[in-house]
């Protein structure tokens, strides 16, 4: 059973740039990658997706750019194939089963 997120331009762009693979990624390479969003909406978008549980992060806290650049970032385990299916939605097939009806 598939899981349909909507997700938002900024949610889509901090999920490729953190990367879905699970693995933790330092805030500070985060920052970085997010270069071209503000502050406050970059804070704010991670925010949300901490709070909603698609991203974890290692400190409770991530108010500040200083407090993201102390912290580590990783996608949630639990809805990797959900996200990436709405990352990538031309990638999923649909799959129909025929059956045979006796």
């Amino acid at each position: 059973m598939s899981r349909e997120l909507n997700l938002n331009g900024g949610e889509i762009s901090l999920l490729k740039a953190l990367g879905i693979t699970g693995a933790p990624m330092s805030g500070k390479l985060l920052v970085e990658r997010m270069d071209e969003m503000e502050a406050g909406e970059f804070i704010d978008t991670l925010g949300g997706l901490i709070s909603i549980g698609y991203v974890l992060a290692s400190k409770v806290n991530v108010r500040t750019l200083d407090d993201v650049e102390h912290a580590y970032f990783r996608v949630n385990p639990a809805y990797v194939h959900a996200l990436r299916e709405s990352l990538h939605p031309a990638r999923t097939q649909v799959q129909t089963r025929r059956r045979r009806r006796s």
